[in-house]
Formats: C-alpha cells, sequence, structure tokens
C-alpha cells in the first residue's frame, strides 16, 4: 500500500551573517596556508632538482678539451648539436667550481682546435685562478704538433703536463701570412676601386697589392711580436724557467718528447689511459667521475643582484643575427638583434649593471652604429655598460665599444683599427677577355648603379663614394673621441686603420683595463656600487633560441627535411665554397666598411 502520509519538511537552520564572514575568512587563511605550503614544497624540490643534477656519489674531475673548436661566448644548441664549449663558458664554470667540493681537478685534452692568441691566454688565467683554490689541472697530449706556440700557451699554466712519450713537440713561434691578389687582378684585367681612410686599413691591400707594404709590414710584426713577447713572458713564468730559456728552445724546434721533458717543458711521459688512472688516485678514488666541463654549469644564483651579460662574435651584420643557426654555432651580429636585446636591459629593474663581450673584427658600419646607439640608450637609462673584448674588437668592434663606461681587454686581444674602407673590383675588362658583356641604363642621377661590378666608378661616382667614406671616418673618430674623452687628433694619431693588441690599446689609452670576463664583470660591479666579490646572477640578453624553437623555424621555412638541411650545411661549410663566398664578398665592399683585416695565426 503506497504511504500517503503527508510530507514533512524540516526547516533549514540559517547562520548569521557574521559567522559566514568569519568562515569565510578562516577558508581564505587556510587557503593560503596551503598555497604558500605546496608553493615553498615546489620550490625546494625544484632546488633540491637544480642542485643535485650535478650530484654525483663520486669525486668529480672536469675535463677540458681542447682538439675541438672553442668559441668565445655560449650560444644556444644547434638542431643538430648540444651548445658548444666556449671560453666565457670555462671560465664561468671553473669560477663555481672553486668553491665545489665535489669537484677535485680539471683535465685538460692538450693541443688546440684553433685557438685565438687571447683566447688562449684567457683560459690560461682562468686555469691559474682556479688552481689558486687548491685544486689541481693536469693536461695530457698525445703529440703538440703545431708550430705556433698559441695551444702550448693555453696549457702552460697547469700543474703537471704529460706527453705521450712516442711524440714530439715542435712549438716554435708565430707565423702570419696574408694573400695578395694585386698580380691576378692585373692579368685578368679587373680593376679594383677602393677608398680607404688610414694607412694601415690594409684589407684593401689584398685586392689591390702582390706583396706587403711598408705599413702593412710594420703593423702585422709589431702585432704578432707583442704577442708573443707576451706569450713567452707566460710561458717562462708557468713553467718557472728564464725567459732566455724558453726563446732558446723555441728556436731550436722541434724536440723530442723526451727532450722536452728535460728541458722542462713537460713534465711526464705516459699514455692517457696512464693519466687517467693516476687522476683518479689523485682525486681520492678509483671511480672518480670524468664529466665534460660543457655540462657543468655556472650557479643559478637566484634572488641575487643581476647583471645582464650580452654577447656578440663575428661579423656585424645587418637585421637578424647571433646563435640561433639551426645548422652549426657560427655566428655573426645582427644589429637587429643585438639592438633589440639591449633595449630589452632597459626596462628589466632587476638589472643592474651590463658586460658587453665583444669577438668581432667589424662588418657593417650601419649595423655597428645602430648597436652603438643601443649602448648609449642602456647607458642613458642608468645602467653602466663594461665592455669585455675577447679575441678580436677591431674596427666595427671597437666602434660599438668606444662609448662604454669601461673597456676591459686581454692583453693579447686584437683592437682598434679605427678607420674606414669601401669599394669595388671593376670587371668590365675581364669580361671583355672572354666575349662576356653587360649593358644597362641609367635614369636619374649619375650615382644609380655605382655598386655594379660590370663597369669602374665615373669621376662623379668616385667622389660620391668618396665623401660617404669620409662621413663614415670623420663620424668613427667623434665617436671614439666623446667615448675616450680623447681630443680628435689624439685619435687619429692611433688610429689610421691600425690594429693593436690589448696591452699596445691601453698604452695609447683606447681600453682603460687588461684582464678577461671575470676581470669586466667585477668592474660592472664596482660601478653598479657593488662589492666586487658579492654574488651575482647573469642574466642573458637576447636570450638564445631553445632546440624546440629552432625545430619549428625548420619547418616554418621551404626546405622540409633536415637531411637537405645537413647536406646543404655540409656544402656551405667546405673550404672551397667558403672562398668562393669570400671571393664574392669582395666584389663589393658594400656593408663592410668598418671590417678589420685580421692576421691569420697558422698553427702547421
Amino acid at each position: 500500500m503506497a504511504d500517503t502520509s503527508p510530507a514533512y519538511s524540516y526547516p533549514q537552520k540559517r547562520l548569521s551573517g557574521t559567522k559566514v564572514f568569519f568562515i569565510t575568512i578562516l577558508s581564505v587563511v587556510i587557503g593560503l596556508f596551503v598555497f604558500f605550503f605546496l608553493l615553498v614544497m615546489l620550490l625546494a624540490s625544484i632546488g633540491a632538482m637544480a642542485a643535485g643534477s650535478d650530484k654525483v656519489t663520486k669525486p668529480i674531475v672536469l675535463e677540458i678539451d681542447l682538439r675541438m673548436p672553442i668559441l668565445d661566448a655560449p650560444v644556444g644548441p644547434t638542431l643538430f648539436a648540444d651548445s658548444p664549449t666556449s671560453i666565457v663558458g670555462i671560465v664561468q664554470s671553473l669560477d663555481r667550481a672553486k668553491t665545489d667540493d665535489q669537484v677535485k681537478g680539471v683535465f685538460i685534452r692538450g693541443e688546440s682546435g684553433g685557438l685565438a692568441p687571447a683566447s688562449a691566454e684567457e683560459l690560461r688565467l682562468a686555469i691559474l685562478d682556479f688552481r689558486a683554490s687548491g685544486k689541481f689541472v693536469v693536461t695530457h697530449a698525445q703529440g703538440l704538433n703545431s708550430t705556433s706556440v698559441i695551444p702550448y700557451h693555453a696549457i702552460s699554466a697547469s700543474d703537471e703536463i704529460w706527453l705521450q712519450a712516442s711524440t714530439s713537440m715542435a712549438t716554435a713561434g708565430l707565423y702570419s701570412q696574408s694573400e695578395f691578389f694585386g698580380g691576378v687582378m692585373e692579368k685578368i684585367d679587373a680593376e679594383p676601386q677602393f677608398i680607404r681612410h688610414g694607412a694601415y686599413k690594409n684589407a684593401v691591400n689584398t685586392y689591390t697589392e702582390e706583396g706587403y707594404t711598408p705599413e702593412h709590414r710594420e703593423a702585422t710584426e709589431s702585432l704578432i711580436t707583442s704577442i708573443f713577447d707576451n706569450t713567452v713572458d707566460n710561458i717562462a713564468d708557468d713553467r718557472d724557467l728564464p725567459r732566455e730559456d724558453v726563446l732558446r728552445l723555441l728556436a731550436t724546434a722541434p724536440h723530442s718528447a723526451s727532450d722536452a721533458l728535460d728541458a722542462g717543458l713537460i713534465d711526464k711521459l705516459g699514455y692517457l689511459e696512464e693519466m687517467k688512472d693516476w687522476i683518479a688516485t689523485k682525486a681520492g678514488d678509483e671511480d672518480t667521475v670524468f664529466k665534460s666541463i660543457a655540462d657543468y654549469k655556472p650557479k643559478g644564483n637566484f634572488g641575487k643582484p643581476v647583471i645582464a651579460v650580452v654577447e656578440g662574435q663575428g661579423t656585424i651584420l645587418p637585421g637578424s643575427g647571433g646563435g640561433d643557426n639551426i645548422f652549426s654555432p657560427t655566428t655573426n651580429m645582427g644589429g637587429d638583434t643585438l639592438a633589440a636585446g639591449l633595449d630589452s636591459i632597459i626596462d628589466d629593474e632587476d638589472v643592474k649593471a651590463v658586460v658587453f663581450r665583444i669577438s668581432s673584427g667589424g662588418g657593417s658600419a650601419d649595423a655597428s652604429d645602430q648597436i652603438m646607439a643601443a649602448v648609449i640608450r642602456v647607458q642613458d637609462a642608468g645602467k653602466p655598460v663594461v665592455i669585455s673584448m675577447g679575441q678580436y674588437a677591431a674596427s666595427g668592434g671597437y666602434y660599438i665599444a668606444a662609448p662604454a663606461d669601461h673597456i676591459v681587454a686581454l692583453p693579447q686581444t686584437i683592437t682598434g683599427s679605427i678607420g674606414v674602407f669601401g669599394g669595388k673590383i671593376a670587371l668590365e675588362g675581364a669580361f671583355a677577355k672572354i666575349g662576356y658583356n653587360i649593358d644597362g641604363i641609367r635614369v636619374g642621377g649619375d650615382y644609380a648603379g655605382a655598386y655594379n661590378v660590370d663597369e669602374p666608378f665615373t669621376e662623379a661616382q668616385l667622389a660620391g663614394y668618396q665623401r660617404t667614406m669620409d662621413n663614415i671616418y670623420n663620424n668613427f673618430v667623434g665617436i671614439v673621441a666623446d667615448g675616450r674623452n680623447m681630443p680628435r687628433e689624439a685619435v687619429i694619431e692611433v688610429a689610421e686603420g691600425r690594429v693593436w693588441t690589448g696591452e699596445q690599446a691601453l698604452e695609447r689609452g683606447l681600453v682603460d683595463e687588461l684582464g678577461g670576463f671575470d676581470t669586466a664583470l667585477r668592474a660592472a660591479k664596482r660601478l653598479a656600487e657593488m662589492d666586487e666579490d658579492a654574488d651575482v646572477r647573469i642574466k642573458r640578453f637576447p636570450r638564445a633560441k631553445t632546440r624546440e624553437e629552432l625545430f619549428n623555424d625548420l619547418f616554418s621555412g621551404t626546405v622540409s627535411t633536415g637531411r637537405d638541411l645537413e647536406t646543404l650545411s655540409a656544402l656551405i661549410n667546405m673550404p672551397e665554397v667558403q672562398n668562393a663566398l669570400k671571393a664574392r664578398e669582395a666584389l663589393s665592399a658594400q656593408g663592410h666598411e668598418l671590417k678589420a683585416t685580421l692576421p691569420d695565426f697558422l698553427e702547421r
């Protein structure tokens, strides 16, 4: 039977407004407590992971392999490889390792894959600084076969240098050579037409001369002699040998491994495997972990004052640039990219000062001016800018540096080259020899088509181009005079397109201090009114692209497969193709007005 009893509704008890208010407040407080508790736990977990990323139960010995090419400054990864090793990266990692109890020492694989003199010098300084912490640095080389003194200079500060007994030591000195196509131009009836400001702006000589001019020879001899003398002094100090003995040993190269041992240039003979066993014993554990320095990152120092680091290396070009190449770590300094990176520092309230690392022989005058103007905007925003010169900071590279608050160069940095050149190689005569002809039609001003390589400049075009070069040079001298607080006459005396070592540049007022990246970092702290030894957080501008971003770039273009791109990259990097590209660039020097010709230090 269905229940027909009447439904009964119990009255709902309602809370007062006051109680609702306090319950709500209590809920918010509990919620905030839970939120912050979870946040603290999350941050602790992240910190533990960050701290534990390098944690192993065994001693660590960091490994530096000099047999592979090393860049000046860090760049992001490529699509096909991780970020390559860099000098600045090594310096920062060794600075962290000094206070890491797990890191017992450093092991170097000797013989260079192409270090510039300043890079070898900065590595040496980092080794000495690391050793001052009481930890060891040892090097093994399976042969020191380069006749250049630079690879040996990079390792001379090691506690011990081992050499494979069956090999030899060819270390002798420095050798630089230049190419001259003046005779070739004459034979093919080509007409080089270049304008330059500065008798020492020697890039022109490659296409107009058959050998060194007196100024070209004087500048090159002075440069490499300064580098050689500084290197010999350092080796003598590192190996505790009289300078005269070092000079004599270099002059009588090559030496057998045993003779090098007797002379005190190396410390032991042995194979790589023997040395690794010896290192493990020295580190205190036969299972010592050998860790690539590329995988040992500097401390993040989150929460510390921020120093911005901007890195520019390679040719200065208009537009974008940097280390975002999907093929290789080959870099350049794009005017748009670096100017945008510097401008982004202005609005970052955490940044107290800037270290701008430059390793460039210059390039485009317009792009150099664009980057230089961005440096001044950062200074106008109240953030001091310190330049750290790497391998080179010449011509356009020096133009960018001149307005900075403080300039630091390594003694063997190649800098200066305050001058300008430009022009073209007119190939009309060469074309005529093979029956090839280019005809053209001009409307408007006579300067239209002035840069065509099929015909020489007209008299009016040459006069117009001269005015352009005059303007660039006068602006360059003015930038240096204002930035360095020097009279124009004093700038002109050290200009003329001449390159100097950092040591020579210091004597002439072009730089303020000698040292590497760490010296520049200390200077930035001083200018930011911080203690030189204070911990800071390094924040890089502009940010390097991740591999995921590079992967997206790959498929946003017209080439659809990585294999095709790898093949193209291999072709582009062939020496024959690179030489052809250099020759093609030389046909018209537009965009390279502030490009310095730097000595090629050969290691053969």
